[in-house]
C-alpha cells in the first residue's frame, strides 16, 4: 500500500477551515492533518475547545505556524483557510519551501488587476507576485480538471462564483445566450458565508426574519465570475444578498436565449457539459433545486424553467457555501492533484 499523502491546514478555526480540517481527519489517503494556528499566540491549543463536534473523538492540537514544523512532519500539501492578504503573503513563501497550496482565500483567483483591485493587495508591484498569479490554476474542477491535476497553486473559488459560474458555463461555451440582453444573477447566501469574525451586520438581531441585498456591483467575487466565463462588464448584473439561515446559497440567473430552443435542448446542453462531473447534478424540468437538498453535501444543483417563447431562461443553482463552494471543493481539488478518484473522502 502507497504512502498516505501528509497535509497542513492553516486557518481551521474558521467556518470553512472547520469543515475542511473535518473531512480531512477522515480521509482515506491522508495521514492525520497538521493543524496550524496562524497567529500562533498558544490560546487555541486544541481544534475541540472551539469545535464542541470534536469532543470525544481525541486531540487535534493547534500548533503555531512554522515552516521549520511543516518540514519536520513532511508535508506535502498546504490548504490556506486564512484572510486573503495572509494568504497573499503566505503563498510565496509556502511555494519557495516546495509544497503545494490550495488557497481558500481570494488572494490569487482573479488574473486582471482592475478586478483584483477590489481586495487592494499592496504588492501589485512585485514581480513574484505576478509571477505566482499567472501560476496560479482556478480550482473549478468541472471547468478546469487537467490543470489542476499539475498545478502549484490553487486558487479556490468563492462560494458565489461557483453557483453562478456552474450555472451559466455549459449555456456561455455552447453560445446560446443573447449577451447583448445581458444576464441577471441574484444570488442569496447564509450568513456563515460572511465569515466567523461577528459584524453589525451579521448579529442575530440583523440577520433573522430578514432579507437584504450587499455590495451591489462591487462584490469581489463579480470579477472571477466575468473573468472564468470571459464576459464583459456590462453583460452582467450580480446582487448577493444575506439570508437569514446558518448556510446555503441560491442563485437565480435570468438569461435571453439568442434562439429559440425547447426544454429538453436546454437540459442536454447542460447534461452533456457536465457528464462525469460528480458534484454537479442536473434538475429534470421543471423541478427546481433548494437549498435544502445540497446543504451538507458537495453538490451544485441546477435545474432551469424556460419560459412558452423558448427564449426566456431562468436557471436555477444551488450549493453549501462551505462544502462545494469552500472546502469541500477544496478537498476535490486536492483529489485531482494527486490523481485520486473526485469523490474520495466527500461521500
Amino acid at each position: 500500500m502507497s504512502a498516505k499523502l501528509k497535509a497542513a491546514v492553516v486557518g481551521a478555526t474558521g467556518y470553512s477551515g472547520f469543515e475542511l480540517a473535518r473531512i480531512l481527519l477522515r480521509h482515506p489517503r491522508l495521514e492525520k492533518p497538521l493543524l496550524l494556528s496562524r497567529n500562533g499566540n498558544g490560546d487555541e491549543k486544541n481544534l475541540a475547545d472551539l469545535f464542541p463536534a470534536l469532543a470525544g473523538n481525541g486531540k487535534y492540537p493547534l500548533k503555531p505556524l512554522s515552516w521549520t514544523t511543516i518540514k519536520e512532519q513532511g508535508v506535502d500539501l498546504l490548504f490556506l483557510a486564512t484572510p486573503h492578504d495572509a494568504s497573499r503573503a503566505l503563498v510565496p513563501e509556502a511555494v519557495a519551501h516546495g509544497l503545494r497550496v490550495i488557497d481558500l482565500s481570494g488572494a490569487w483567483r482573479i488574473k486582471q488587476a482592475r478586478h483584483r483591485a477590489v481586495y487592494g493587495f499592496q504588492d501589485e508591484s512585485s514581480p513574484s507576485a505576478a509571477e505566482l498569479t499567472e501560476k496560479a490554476v482556478y480550482g473549478l474542477p468541472e471547468l478546469n480538471r487537467d490543470k489542476i491535476a499539475n498545478a502549484t497553486v490553487v486558487a479556490n473559488p468563492g462560494c458565489y462564483a461557483t453557483s453562478v459560474i456552474l450555472a451559466l458555463a455549459p449555456l456561455i461555451r455552447a453560445g446560446v445566450v443573447d449577451r447583448e440582453q445581458g444576464i441577471i444573477s441574484d444570488s442569496k447566501s447564509g450568513v456563515s458565508g460572511a465569515g466567523k469574525e461577528p459584524t453589525a451586520r451579521t448579529h442575530f438581531v440583523s440577520v433573522a426574519d430578514n432579507l437584504s441585498a450587499y455590495s451591489v456591483f462591487d462584490h469581489r467575487h463579480l470579477g472571477e465570475i466575468l473573468e472564468q466565463l470571459e464576459l464583459g462588464d456590462d453583460e452582467l448584473i450580480f446582487t448577493p444578498h444575506l439570508l437569514p439561515i446558518p448556510r446555503g446559497i441560491l442563485s437565480t440567473i435570468y438569461v435571453r436565449l439568442e434562439r429559440e430552443m425547447t426544454a429538453a435542448q436546454v437540459e442536454s446542453c447542460f447534461r452533456g457539459f457536465y457528464q462525469g462531473r460528480p458534484w454537479v447534478r442536473i434538475f429534470a424540468n421543471p423541478r427546481l433545486p433548494e437549498i435544502q437538498f445540497s446543504v451538507n453535501t458537495n453538490y451544485c444543483d441546477i435545474g432551469f424553467c424556460l419560459a412558452k417563447d423558448g427564449r426566456r431562461l431562468v436557471v436555477v443553482s444551488c450549493e453549501d457555501n462551505l462544502l462545494k463552494g469552500a472546502a469541500g471543493q477544496a478537498v476535490q481539488n486536492m483529489n485531482l492533484m494527486y490523481g485520486w478518484n473526485e469523490a474520495e473522502g466527500l461521500q
